[in-house]
């Protein structure tokens, strides 16, 4: 009964099904946590400063580790650096459940990062090494719709959970699901890792885009609170530019670099990395500005402002697979081009939004920007995947969920200096709704004319994929 159930034919959907599970843990704590945080705050008698570093320490070290954690899985084992990296998301969640002060709730939010940056590029690289390229595009949508269906679910169980069992429970619902996912993982997913060449850590460049990524990041989360201009943010970017360029550097002269910039010489790779910043950078600001935007101006509950981008969420997961299979079928470029359009015309119906807006009036605009979407996301994962030799799926798949994170925390620095600038009067006026429309307006606008830019990317760089077979590596290099 085993063999059948498990055999070839039935392993490579089981496989999917086991790094969904972890995929839709990590996407989940992307959003279930922002409805908490005032009950949390109350609870553990913390400030907002703690209180944003509870996001902010998860968001922080899942793009600094990144990088690592697909290197890692290519040279040590896709399945081994999944299991590990569920294992501690699982064990982390747990202690974030029984965290009694902010320093303990805080650090286990920092080591869920660590794991949720070992699972995630080992998530596609194990469905790019299990499926075959003709099935690839399809699997890589439904990866994206369990992305989507977690990303929003997460403030919609957040609220119910934080409401009815306990703000503790956002975090202990990931103890079950971890330990079911980590069993299946170790029955059905074949393991596999780089046998290109010889294999060893390139420690001074681990460490170089450590630093580098976690300056960036670090300096676009704290702009906005200590100015664009400050001394300590300058010197973020002036650390992150020599470190990332030393880093580069070294992977040049490296004789088994982390990560090989021949890659880069690929425009299809290029392109669609780059297209995916331009994406995350246009659509989640909206997303952190529209939820404060139907709460506070039009005066939704947290669990009624999770509702409202259902419409949007389920449009891509319905659509994403079939924009996959369809990728695999006629090339992603296309898909990429329209889906951006798409978005941009979304984004320049969210801008006429203002105070008397009802439901009714986001809709259009959760309708447009979900099918863009699903026609951006998967096609632009499916042509990053495709245009590396399965031997560096790890190593693919983090410089794409590299340029994701970097591009949505640059999108809500750029979003958040928008609507801070028409910010004039203090919180508490009554003419600062208005003035945060104003802002919000502004910044959808400058949204869209980065979402248009994207489409011209998408289109003059990336290319029908020709599939590579690693038994003729050797050949084509």
């Amino acid at each position: 009964m085993k063999a059948r159930i498990f055999d070839d034919a039935n392993r490579k959907w089981w496989t999917l099904g086991a790094v969904a599970f972890g995929l839709f843990m990590i996407m989940l704590d992307n959003t279930i946590v922002n409805v908490a945080l005032p009950t949390i705050a109350r609870d553990l008698q913390i400030g907002i400063s703690e209180l944003e570093w509870v996001v902010n320490g998860y968001a922080l070290t899942f793009a600094v580790v990144m990088l690592t954690g697909g290197k890692l899985a290519d040279m040590l084992g896709r399945r081994l650096i999944f299991i590990v990296g569920l294992a501690v998301f699982t064990g982390a969640s747990l202690a974030c459940g029984l965290a009694t002060g902010p320093d303990m709730l805080i650090a286990a939010r920092v080591v869920q990062g660590v794991g949720a940056a070992l699972m995630n590029p080992a998530t596609l690289s194990i469905i790019t090494a299990t499926f075959p390229p003709r099935q690839r595009g399809m699997a890589i949508g439904i990866w994206a719709g369990v992305s989507a269906m977690a990303l929003a679910i997460g403030p919609l169980l957040g609220g119910l959970l934080t409401q009815h069992a306990g703000w503790e429970w956002i975090f202990i619902v990931n103890v079950p699901v971890g330990v079911v996912a980590i069993i299946v993982a170790r029955l059905v997913i074949h393991e596999s890792r780089d046998t290109s060449h010889e294999q060893r850590l390139d420690l001074p460049g681990l460490l170089t885009s450590g630093v580098g990524l976690f300056a960036l990041t670090y300096g676009l989360i704290e702009a906005n609170t200590y100015g664009w201009t400050s001394a300590r943010i300058l010197s973020l970017f002036g650390v992150a530019i020599v470190a990332l360029a030393i880093f580069v550097l070294l992977e040049r002269h490296q004789r088994i670099p982390m990560l090989e910039l021949s890659l880069f010489k690929n425009g299809t790779f290029a392109g669609a990395n780059v297209t995916m910043m331009l994406v995350a950078l246009a659509m989640f600001g909206v997303f952190f500005f529209v939820s404060l935007y139907v709460q506070n101006i039009l005066g939704y509950s947290a669990t009624k402002a999770g509702a409202t981008f259902l419409p949007m969420t389920i449009l891509i997961i319905l659509i994403a697979p079939q924009a996959g299979r369809l990728s695999d079928r006629v090339g992603s470029r296309w898909l990429m081009g329209g889906g951006m359009v798409l978005v941009a015309t979304a984004l320049l119906v969210f801008s006429r939004m203002d105070e008397s807006t009802t439901f009714w009036g986001l809709f259009p605009g959760l309708i447009i920007g979900g099918v863009g979407m699903a026609l951006t996301m998967t096609p632009t994962t499916a042509a990053v995947m495709g245009s590396v030799p399965v031997d560096k799926a790890g190593v693919g798949s983090a410089v794409l969920n590299s340029m994701r994170q970097v591009g949505g925390a640059l999108g809500i620095a750029i979003m958040g200096a928008i609507v801070a600038s028409s910010l004039k009067t203090e919180p508490t006026n009554p003419e600062a709704a208005a003035q945060f429309v104003t802002g919000f307006q502004h910044a959808l606008l400058v949204a869209a004319a980065i979402a248009l830019a994207g489409a011209i990317i998408a289109v003059t760089t990336v290319r029908k994929v020709r599939h590579i077979d690693p038994a003729a590596l050797p050949e084509a290099a």
